[in-house]
């Protein structure tokens, strides 16, 4: 990659640097990457409203330090989205005067290995989903609004990197990643409707 920072350097970023870093003509950090951080910081959102909600649930404390772990995994997934997709630009730039065969499996190779980033956010999306979900049912209802949010940042981070799985694995139709983000994405958009639906019950 030939961005004007190194992937390691994405989370050390301020959150004005890694916006023009996403905004910049550079292949990375780019989709993947930006689904990573909206699933990390609806983790972080869960973290704060379970940590707040412990006078109303009494796992409140086991939730926090699950979402805790789930935005650290999230987090460690920005920077691993953009060095998969490096993978990818690196075989895609390679001779076309070389062995076709070999070329292709090179390619074939770095998408798969491309999917692996949004696969498992999918299923952390999944899990942060469930968290923020439970607290929006039954936490503080004072932090409704942003147990809500981090339900949705969830579902649209497990729908992204499900796009993107299905974008790197198109010539790859029975691959197993298809169905896991399918689940995970239907699990999401399920505690989702949950937490939404909390906010019709509120008076």
């Amino acid at each position: 990659m030939s961005g004007s920072a190194s992937a390691k350097g994405y989370l050390a970023s301020s959150l004005t640097g890694f916006l023009e870093l996403v905004s910049a003509a550079e292949p990375a950090p780019a989709g993947g990457s930006a689904a990573a951080l909206a699933v990390a910081l609806a983790a972080g959102l869960c973290v704060m409203t379970a940590r707040l909600s412990e006078a109303q649930l009494e796992e409140a404390p086991e939730l926090a330090a699950s979402a805790e772990a789930l935005r650290e995994r999230a987090a460690a997934l920005v920077v691993a989205d953009a060095a998969a997709y490096g993978q990818v630009l690196t075989a895609l730039q390679a001779p076309r005067d070389r062995e076709p065969k070999v070329r292709r499996r090179g390619i074939a190779a770095a998408l798969s290995g491309a999917a692996d980033v949004p696969t498992e956010l999918a299923c952390i999306a999944a899990a942060v989903g469930a968290i923020a979900a439970r607290v929006a049912e039954s936490g503080n209802p004072n932090l409704l609004g942003d147990a809500v949010t981090a339900a949705l940042l969830a579902e649209a981070g497990s729908r992204a990197a499900a796009a993107l799985v299905t974008i790197n694995l198109k010539d790859s139709p029975a691959d197993d990643r298809h169905r896991r983000v399918a689940q995970a994405v239907l699990d999401t958009s399920e505690t989702t409707a949950r937490a939404r639906g909390v906010i019709e019950l509120s008076p």
